[in-house]
């Protein structure tokens, strides 16, 4: 570990945070805008789900060469791309013209912000012995993210339209790409001399996947992701639809779901740093179960808060699992290799956006909320069955 002094320590931490909550922030304005993009570009679900999941499919791509990339150039330069790109095709989607080139920004957007999250969580690797802890408070950007970007793109979407909405996105990005350029002093780069082919071999690549130690979390993973994705991209649309709330009610609901995810990020990153990473995820996948099931069966207001405090938990499962994958890898593989496990289960999870809305548009909201219960269900026998099992995987 990197000796650095407490303030500036906690200065990273806090900054690659906030570039968390820029990157997350632009993604999540789209969600709460949904029925307005339908709307205006006379599209369906299914055919906003694909753009979503094209973005999330981007995003998940970019995570094993911002690794490398990152032990090529420092991780410093590769976070400051992505915030300034995340800004930049903001503003972009705010202007599509027509609907195929909403798909594509969209895309493009998820290129750029996925460059962040895998670096952030290497760089915060070489200066924290707590891990689970750093990485679910810088994870709470995304929770924060969440709190104020459906509230204030229903807001704005509902008054001016979804594009204003959209492109709020730059507002919090500019200052924040500044400070973070300001303030974050230049990183050492791992490997600055090894080619890029040499990174791209496939043997070492498949060894590292083939691992049991890393194939388990990998799985699980996948199937969070999928079911996370689902819920972020549509839950505030589901609400509308299927309960019958204002798309204002909603946006608040969905800002209630990442408040309990800025505490359960932080909560779950401790407990899997105090009392082990399968029994903090374990709780997780059970408790995103019975949550994304109580959307649907749990009846009311106070049906509908059990429902977002149960799925809150559930998918933060991210701050216990991605130290998982840390403690699997030494620490000479963890740039690519943490990278390339985050490609993996984001590329194959960002079907979730999809999926959940083709379910919806041919069996209903019912239906398809009901398949993210299952998975999340699934999940959680699976790592409960290992540790029974004592596999030592």
């Amino acid at each position: 570990m990197v000796e650095l002094n407490w303030r500036y320590r906690h200065t990273v931490l806090t900054l690659c945070m906030l570039a968390f909550f820029v990157t997350y922030f632009a993604r999540l304005a789209i969600s709460p805008v949904v029925p307005f993009v339908t709307a205006d570009f006379g599209v369906s679900n299914t055919a906003v789900g694909v753009a979503l999941s094209g973005m999330w499919l981007a995003y998940g791509l970019s995570q094993f060469p911002s690794g490398i990339l990152a032990d090529r150039f420092g991780e410093r330069r590769v976070i400051l791309v992505a915030v300034g790109g995340t800004t930049v095709a903001s503003l972009l989607l705010a202007l599509a013209p027509v609907f195929p080139a909403f798909v594509l920004i969209a895309f493009l957007l998820g290129l750029v912000a996925g460059l962040h999250y895998a670096v952030a969580t290497t760089l915060l690797s070489r200066t924290f012995d707590d891990l689970g802890t750093a990485v679910g408070l810088h994870s709470i950007g995304g929770p924060l993210a969440g709190l104020v970007a459906p509230i204030a793109a229903a807001w704005v979407g509902v008054r001016y339209g979804w594009r204003p909405g959209v492109a709020l996105a730059a507002l919090v990005g500019v200052p924040i790409f500044v400070i973070f350029a300001w303030r974050v002093r230049p990183t050492e780069p791992r490997r600055p001399d090894q080619s890029m082919r040499d990174r791209l071999r496939l043997g070492p690549l498949v060894e590292l996947l083939s691992r049991p130690s890393v194939l388990l979390p990998l799985a699980i993973a996948t199937i969070g992701t999928y079911v996370a994705q689902g819920v972020i991209s549509f839950l505030p649309t589901f609400l509308v639809d299927f309960r019958g709330y204002s798309p204002s009610f909603a946006g608040g609901v969905f800002s209630a779901f990442f408040v309990v995810r800025a505490a359960a990020q932080v909560g779950i990153g401790r407990l899997s740093d105090r009392a082990g990473r399968d029994g903090a995820i374990g709780m997780a996948m059970l408790s995103g179960a019975l949550g994304a099931a109580g959307f649907v069966a749990l009846p009311g207001y106070v049906g509908l808060a059990v429902a977002v405090l149960l799925a809150g938990f559930g998918s933060s499962f991210f701050s216990a699992i991605d130290p998982r994958f840390m403690d699997a890898m030494s620490e000479a593989e963890r740039g690519a290799g943490f990278g390339l496990v985050r490609t993996v289960y984001t590329v194959i999870g960002s079907a979730g956006s999809v999926g959940v809305g083709l379910t919806a548009d041919l069996f209903g909201w019912a239906v398809s909320f009901g398949v993210l219960a299952g998975l999340f269900g699934v999940a959680f026998l699976v790592i409960a069955g290992n540790a029974l099992l004592g596999t030592g995987y």
